[in-house]
């Protein structure tokens, strides 16, 4: 007897790509014992409420989309109790999830990963006590670009459009004055920029470590950049994160399971490129190898 796969597909994300190969891809699966029923979305959310109400009918879920797409399947799952697998077909704009992973960019060959591959365990954030991410969360420079930019510009012209809209916001950075405690200490200062990640990839700009990043060890990556004080500054800070420098007096990273923020004001974060809320303060944890992802 086939195995139950659930697809959930945004038909919206990567120039909606999943088109091309698409039979290819339900070929793959039929191919690979998987009998798989497939769910579009419409709207921003539906995936979360999709697989919240139906991943428990089924050996394996898996999702067509980008970042966002993962996310929102992930924070279904994590209304499940015991989730299946699930597997992962890239179709976004950045994709960080899949380039850590290292997940195949072509669709056929990622459908055969979900065929081939083993599940393996994967740390998912909790964002407050409501929210969860899968590998950012973050304030400051540049986070709210991939939420703000238009869909129309993300299909026409891919990451570069990502790349313009944050050269529009140069001139409006602004710093924020943080609270940060975690994991056997206390950073405070003014932040241009905070992150809490999963990835070796944020945005496809800021790169961390390989060798810093494990997907399933029980703490999160969290990158804080001071406010410069000048332009020489602020060049040696891009310096510091172009050649990976994460010990500087300006580029800070810690790895904990828990961390708390607060701020003298309302702060807009992202979680995982989409609009996560302004909060003055919020508790982020490690869900230690919550899911697995077959990779």
């Amino acid at each position: 007897m086939k195995k139950k796969l659930m697809l959930i597909i945004n038909p919206m994300a990567g120039r909606s790509g999943y088109k091309l190969g698409f039979g290819e891809v339900m070929h793959t699966l039929d191919a690979g014992d998987y009998r798989t029923t497939v769910y579009f979305t419409e709207r921003r959310g539906e995936a979360t409420t999709l697989a919240a109400q139906h991943a428990g009918e089924y050996d394996t879920v898996a999702c067509i989309g980008g970042d966002g797409t993962l996310s929102e399947v992930v924070s279904g799952l994590m209304q499940v109790e015991n989730p299946p697998a699930l597997g992962y077909i890239p179709m976004g704009t950045t994709n960080d999830v899949a380039a850590t992973l290292g997940l195949p960019k072509l669709a056929t060959e990622a459908a055969r990963r979900i065929v081939t591959g083993t599940p393996t365990p994967f740390d998912v954030g909790s964002f407050g006590d409501a929210a969860h991410f899968t590998y950012v969360a973050a304030f400051g420079a540049f986070t709210e670009v991939s939420y703000e930019t238009p869909q129309t510009e993300k299909q026409a012209l891919g990451h570069l459009a990502y790349l313009l809209e944050a050269a529009g916001r140069l001139p409006r950075l602004e710093p924020y004055n943080a609270r940060v405690e975690y994991d056997g200490g206390v950073v405070e200062g003014n932040f241009l920029y905070g992150g809490v990640s999963n990835s070796t990839s944020v945005a496809g700009m800021v790169k961390l470590r390989k060798d810093l990043v494990s997907l399933s060890d029980g703490v999160f990556e969290t990158l804080l950049i001071r406010n410069p004080q000048n332009i020489l500054e602020f060049n040696r800070i891009v310096s510091d994160i172009l050649s990976q420098n994460y010990d500087s007096e300006s580029v800070t990273l810690l790895q904990s399971k828990k961390l708390r923020f607060t701020f003298d004001k309302p702060v807009a974060w992202t979680r995982d490129g989409e609009a996560g809320g302004e909060v003055r303060e919020i508790t982020l944890r490690n869900n230690h190898a919550a899911i697995h992802i077959i990779a």
